[in-house]
């Protein structure tokens, strides 16, 4: 009933940008936290990117000045503004987000938990 799209990811040299976009559509009456995550070859998932509601941000150390998160709330997008791109930065990059999707799940608090289906940036020369 809800869908995460992400759009962005490619092939970028060492020091470039890339700007990633994840659309949430479907059965949402509010959108709580929004956050990217990444997996790179061989390593663990891991937490790069978080802003609430509210618009606080949280950041991986290995990201804090190079990596911007920002969202657009009447669009329910949720973008990662990636900058000074190094290779270990290369990963499939997943948009997640904690949500209501009635007002009802809302006086309730029944979050729901929705995942994208990932977006490949490789930091190449």
């Amino acid at each position: 009933q809800v869908q995460l799209v992400e759009s962005g990811g490619g092939l970028v040299q060492p020091g470039g940008s890339l700007r990633l976009s994840c659309a949430a559509s479907g059965s949402i009456f509010r959108i709580n936290a929004m956050d990217w995550y990444r997996q790179g070859p061989g390593k663990q998932r891991e937490l790069v990117a978080a802003i609430t509601s509210g618009g606080i941000t949280n950041y991986a150390d290995s990201v804090k000045g190079r990596f911007t998160i920002s969202r657009d709330n009447a669009k329910n997008t949720v973008y990662l503004q990636m900058n000074s791109l190094k290779p270990e930065d290369t990963a499939v990059y997943s948009c997640h987000a904690r949500l209501w999707s009635t007002y009802r799940d809302y006086l309730t608090n029944r979050i729901l938990e929705v995942w994208g289906q990932g977006t490949l940036v490789t930091v190449s020369s």
